[in-house]
């Protein structure tokens, strides 16, 4: 095997050596065939550029034998994640190269519909998940798709590729972190070509190889010679048997160049030319092909006659991409493809009902949603054995098995990208939020994979994360925040809030029904302080309809979660006030419908809720009321929320933080006015 020195990143020498061991002509043809479409295609999209036929490409050339050798190393079933050098992974794979080529130039019949670019999909029916611009996210994703396989006892690997400039990402550590931490088989493949855009691999990290970083996480690595495609196929194919055999993971560097700029547009003029020079005398298809015909294999018969196949090949599918009208905008299909396709089925409640806490409801919805959905994942830090910080899973264990409930490593990014490839390979999965604070370490993931998805390539997330939010019980700025405005924002992703325990063991049920992803806020305060007779038994409830608590004339006050228990609060206080109270119970999708209805009877309304006051929900409903109800008001739409502030720890200043105190006398003065 060539070894390379990375300080310089010059190949000690330039004579690349095959070994064909006892691999059948046809098999080394066939890599040939594979290697060379790849390349290719480059080569024509290199023209197509220049000549302004496409707009944007990143070059993998130099780089095709690891994308080859890797993917003709595994079965076709099983699951690919590559990345915008990993051509030969889509070509390997026999995608038909007029969809290759449709979803290059956004049009309809790409993979998907014009919405996103280049390698940014997924095919399901080839077993391939494409990356998104962030990088990282997908290694986490890869852990979700080999757990799946492994709760399968399918014996099935899973490979995931990284560049040496990704791996700086957080989600490279937390991926293989757990990875190691499960036995997950997966192989990471990081192809190490010197350049993280443009930054030297000197200016990434300060170790000599990655496989120098596999023993830190308790994990097997191997160093290939990334040009050599003999060696990637040989060597992966030998550690991808071993892994189906005995699952566990392991860390693949492929040494390798890359030959172009980051992006066509972004050139070279930062790397040394005799690193070119050198590297070029390694190119992977030219050395391979020299070596077949060294032994016989080929001939220029067989070389033209492959190649010519590849041109016509290509012509065809261009012709065919090239022709294709450009996408037109369709309202109603760009917000319906926005979602996987659910239809909620009522489940109606029995008779029998028992006295519960919020926490009880939630654990009571948990249990039925897991004997309900055999295929259903919970995974979260200490839910295990300890049961949560706040003992909703206790006693899950030694019920639902150790394997369906997993305490995780503190890699939240990690585990909701988990959460997503349990969803690929056709499972559910729920991930515990230890407090909702705690779900900016899974942002991208949430906001960048689960939300945009199924808009994006028809894959759907069918994930639900459940956050312990809310303030009042003196836990300071990172443990009482509430963010649920963060995720109001983002299309693509359901809100549930519920303020009682029927509501929240209902709307819970629901959230595992739905194929999408849900965002499941439980006020923490309300957990143990608040009890109600709840159903027993499996029952769900809608989202998107809000349950209007109280009737009346004067005020309609919309408000969710905890500002419920303070709008009750009060009206008890003050019962000569009639008001509509709307519980809205989900954020998203909203019942427009019911808040509609309300303000026209009323002609008032104040918006309440915990949330900070600036960018809150309440902003968007009032804009909503002021656009659609402004001939009914009688005075101006109020909303009523905690300052803009963090929240604080002590409680004389939290008290005067949140709005409850504030509400009364802003929901007076209304009346008044």
């Amino acid at each position: 095997m060539q070894v390379y020195y990375l300080n310089t990143f010059e190949p000690q020498n330039t004579h690349m050596q095959f070994n064909r061991r006892t691999y059948s002509n046809e098999l080394l043809i066939e890599l040939y065939k594979q290697l060379m479409i790849p390349r290719m295609i480059e080569e024509k999209m290199l023209i197509l550029l220049r000549q302004g036929k496409i707009s944007k490409w990143f070059s993998g050339i130099g780089q095709e034998a690891i994308s080859v050798g890797c993917t003709m190393a595994l079965a076709s079933d099983e699951y690919i994640l590559p990345m915008h050098r990993n051509l030969g992974v889509f070509t390997s794979r026999n995608v038909p190269l007029e969809k290759l080529f449709a979803q290059f130039q956004g049009k309809k019949s790409g993979f998907t519909k014009g919405r996103d670019r280049s390698f940014h999909f997924g095919s399901k029916e080839h077993h391939i998940v494409g990356m998104i611009s962030h990088l990282g996210p997908q290694l986490g994703i890869a852990d979700g798709i080999a757990l799946s396989k492994k709760l399968n006892k399918e014996n099935k690997v899973t490979l995931v590729f990284s560049g040496d400039g990704g791996s700086s990402e957080g989600d490279f550590h937390e991926a293989l972190n757990v990875a190691a931490v499960w036995d997950l088989p997966v192989i990471f493949v990081v192809e190490n070509n010197g350049y993280g855009l443009s930054t030297p691999s000197s200016e990434q990290f300060k170790f000599k190889n990655f496989v120098d970083k596999g023993p830190g996480y308790g994990m097997e690595t191997k160093l290939i010679p990334g040009n050599n495609v003999l060696e990637v196929y040989h060597e992966v194919s030998k550690i991808a048997e071993s892994v189906r055999e005995n699952p566990r993971p392991v860390l693949v560097e492929c040494i390798t160049f890359r030959m172009r700029g980051h992006e066509e547009a972004s050139g070279t003029k930062y790397v040394p030319q005799e690193l070119f020079d050198e590297w070029q005398k390694l190119d992977p298809p030219n050395n391979y092909e020299k070596f077949l015909f060294s032994e016989g294999i080929l001939t220029e018969e067989i070389t033209k006659n492959i190649k010519s196949k590849i041109t016509d090949s290509i012509n065809k599918a261009l012709k065919i991409a090239f022709d294709e009208p450009a996408v037109e905008f369709n309202l109603k299909d760009e917000v319906a493809d926005l979602f996987s396709p659910f239809q909620y089925q009522p489940i109606l409640p029995q008779n029998h009902k028992q006295e519960m806490r919020l926490i009880d409801a939630i654990s009571d919805g948990l249990k039925e949603s897991m004997k309900k959905h055999q295929n259903l994942v919970l995974m979260g830090q200490d839910i295990a054995a300890y049961g949560g910080v706040f003992k909703i899973t206790e006693g899950f264990v030694e019920e639902f098995g150790i394997e369906r409930v997993r305490n995780t490593p503190l890699c939240e990014s990690a585990i909701v990208g988990a959460g997503l490839g349990l969803s690929i390979d056709g499972k559910k999965a729920m991930v515990e939020m230890q407090f909702a604070d705690f779900v900016t370490c899974g942002f991208n993931q949430i906001i960048n994979n689960l939300a945009k998805i199924n808009w994006r390539w028809g894959q759907n997330a069918d994930v639900v994360i459940r956050m312990p939010t809310g303030a009042g019980v003196g836990a300071g700025p990172f443990h009482s925040q509430s963010n649920e405005s963060w995720f109001f924002h983002t299309p693509g992703l359901k809100i549930a809030y519920p303020a009682f325990p029927e509501d929240a063991k209902g709307l819970l049920i629901t959230a595992f029904e739905d194929p999408n992803p849900v965002m499941f806020f439980e006020h923490k305060a309300l957990y143990r302080s608040i009890k109600q007779d709840v159903s027993l038994g499996y029952f769900n409830l809608p989202f998107g309809k809000a349950n209007l608590l109280k009737q009346g004339k004067q005020v309609s006050i919309v408000t969710y979660g905890m500002g419920v228990h303070w709008a009750l609060k009060t009206l008890e206080e003050h019962p000569n006030i009639e008001a509509d109270l709307i519980d809205l119970r989900t954020l998203a999708p909203l019942d427009w419908e019911t808040i509609r209805n309300s303000v026209e009877k009323t002609g008032k309304v104040i918006i309440l809720h915990e949330d900070t006051l600036m960018g809150g929900i309440g902003a968007e409903i009032a804009a909503y009321v002021n656009e659609n109800c402004f001939q009914f008001l009688d005075a101006p739409v109020i909303r009523s929320a905690s300052l803009d502030t963090p929240v604080p720890f002590a409680s004389t200043l939290e008290t005067e933080f949140l709005p409850s105190k504030r509400f009364k006398k802003q929901l007076i003065e209304l009346i008044e006015y």
